[in-house]
């Protein structure tokens, strides 16, 4: 079996992402908003960089799916948390939403955890999608202010890409990366039935 080679460009941007993610925690406790925002919009920009990098260059590793996977929810976890430091009076009437999404995230993540007893890097096509969306909107927010289309999108996109993680984690044997759907991998399983 062909060993992998870690030591590329997007898993050190990956890595970076999780090493920025303490220190952007720690701009939240002190109340520096502006250099949560200026961390926050790198590590934003880092995550369409890794991922463009990865499948331009050919960089793709299983090592780095998952390290993608941890970086990209370090990041949303730290945008979460600056959202209700930072942003809760502009969003008191929609941050319900946001509970919701908050939910079926850590909803993936128990499934994941109890079911494989790892964190989840299934790398499916609406959680990139939702990825964007997400990332634009928090963008938007932290740069500007508060734009309730984009909101309503990131969280439609939100609630589709992990209700579709779930029921993939629930039904699927064993974990596995680059699962791109539920589609797919419903005909994967149609298949090895049909050779069986």
């Amino acid at each position: 079996m062909k060993k992998e080679n870690i030591y590329n460009i997007p898993n050190f941007l990956s890595f970076y992402r999780l090493l920025t993610f303490p220190l952007i925690l720690w701009f939240i406790y002190v109340g520096k908003e502006n250099l949560f925002v200026i961390f926050l919009c790198i590590n934003l920009i880092t995550d369409i960089l890794d991922g463009l990098i990865a499948r331009v260059f050919n960089l793709k590793t299983k090592f780095g799916a998952k390290l993608d996977s941890l970086a990209d929810n370090g990041t949303f976890i730290a945008a979460f948390i600056g959202i209700f430091t930072f942003k809760l009076n502009e969003m008191t009437d929609s941050i319900w939403m946001l509970w919701l999404f908050i939910t079926f995230f850590i909803s993936g993540l128990i499934v994941s955890f109890i079911k494989f007893k790892q964190y989840p890097s299934l790398h499916l096509y609406t959680t990139k999608i939702g990825g964007y969306v997400q990332g634009i909107f928090i963008f938007v927010l932290f740069a500007w202010n508060f734009n309730e289309y984009l909101f309503y999108a990131a969280m439609f996109f939100g609630y589709v890409s992990h209700i579709e993680e779930i029921i993939i984690l629930l039904i699927s044997k064993k974990m596995k990366t680059d699962a791109k759907g539920l589609y797919w991998v419903l005909k994967e399983r149609k298949q090895k039935m049909q050779t069986t």
